[in-house]
């Protein structure tokens, strides 16, 4: 099983130059790649393979006007060019019918004002830990990290990613072997809502902090500083800055809450139900921000990986499933309820239960 462990980087002033550097030929690297391949379909021309491309790229460096792509590890460049390809896949599998969910759109060129900005070094490019705890990263340095928590095996690949509020994070792909919990009794159902996060079928109710609601006002007053800064001026970027920051605490908090109560649910519970939410519908109603603020589905990720990584049993409920209908105890389907009855008894077997007990 492959998961990926994030760390903070604090790159030096001329670490972060050779970043950017870094940054931009992988994205000058891929704009090329996808133009000479709309180029191709317009022209008629069959699909550039990626051999072709990996031998124009190598011609390109020797010339004078692309010899600065030399300047980078070409690691890096080549995992530019296995994006593009990635994303053609991706996108002709959507085309064709093979890929569920939604369609996805051809790729598009990166823009250095994109909001993030990543590169990628696989076991080719010798990328190190070193004994000092720094990571050693080609034609870039020593880039000093905060190690939350240890690697639990050797990476395969590292990601360097920097986002809209200016920081630095590694990323590293690495393979773990489940490690199994020891074996508990309970079982639990889970009634995501707004006005409380969770409803647990125990009885317990999981109060919503509602993150976004909460720093609305200071983002707001960040926004009306920003629109007030001259388009293109130091102090605008400097303001637009801020304002990231601000909204990457938020999303911070709401995924810290997340990660400690998905762990504790799994840490308690062998069997973990909860309902498959149509948030994408739920996302278009006049609760849309609301919805957007909770982030269950990134929640419900969360409890799944983290029970087949524990050992633990994750079950999705369906949408249209009577779960408030039928009696968890000898399976009896007592019928529609108007939505103020929050708890009912079997007219079968004189068992009670409340809105989220019937999960099974």
């Amino acid at each position: 099983m492959q998961l990926r462990y994030n760390y903070r980087l604090y790159p030096t002033p001329g670490q972060r130059a050779a970043l950017a550097r870094a940054f931009g030929c992988a994205r000058v690297v891929f704009n090329g790649a996808l133009r000479a391949q709309q180029q191709a379909h317009d022209a008629g021309l069959p699909y550039i393979t990626d051999a072709e491309l990996s031998a124009r790229l190598t011609a390109a460096k020797t010339t004078a006007e692309r010899a600065w792509l030399a300047d980078v590890s070409s690691v890096v460049l080549q995992q530019a060019l296995a994006d593009l390809n990635a994303a053609y896949r991706n996108f002709f599998a959507s085309i064709t019918g093979k890929r569920k969910g939604p369609k996805i759109a051809p790729p598009r060129f990166r823009s250095r004002k994109d909001r993030r900005q990543a590169i990628r070094f696989t076991a080719n490019a010798r990328f190190t830990v070193l004994a000092n705890r720094r990571l050693r990263l080609p034609k870039i340095g020593d880039v000093p990290v905060r190690w939350s928590r240890p690697l639990p095996s050797m990476p395969s690949s590292v990601t360097v990613i920097k986002d809209a509020a200016g920081r630095y994070f590694a990323s590293f792909v690495v393979d773990t072997r489940p490690a199994a919990l020891p074996g508990t009794q309970p079982v639990i159902g889970i009634d995501l809502g707004l006005t409380h996060f969770a409803v647990l079928s125990d009885g317990r109710k999981i109060a919503s902090p509602r993150f976004l609601r909460r720093a609305e006002k200071k983002l707001r007053r960040a926004q009306r500083v920003l629109s007030r800064k001259e388009k293109g001026s130091q102090n605008r970027d400097k303001t637009r800055i801020k304002l990231a920051r601000a909204h990457a605490r938020v999303a911070d908090a709401r995924r810290e809450f997340h990660h400690q109560l998905s762990t504790a649910l799994i840490r308690e519970n062998q069997a973990v139900a909860v309902e498959d939410l149509a948030v994408k519908g739920l996302a278009r109603t006049r609760l849309a921000k609301s919805v957007h603020d909770t982030g269950w589905s990134a929640f419900t990720a969360m409890l799944e990986y983290k029970a087949r990584l524990s050992g633990r049993e994750f079950r999705r409920i369906g949408r249209f499933e009577p779960t408030s209908q039928v009696c968890a105890a000898c399976g009896v389907k007592d019928g529609p309820k108007p939505l103020h009855i929050r708890a009912w008894r079997c007219q079968e077997c004189g068992r009670g239960w409340t809105g989220t007990s019937t999960r099974r």
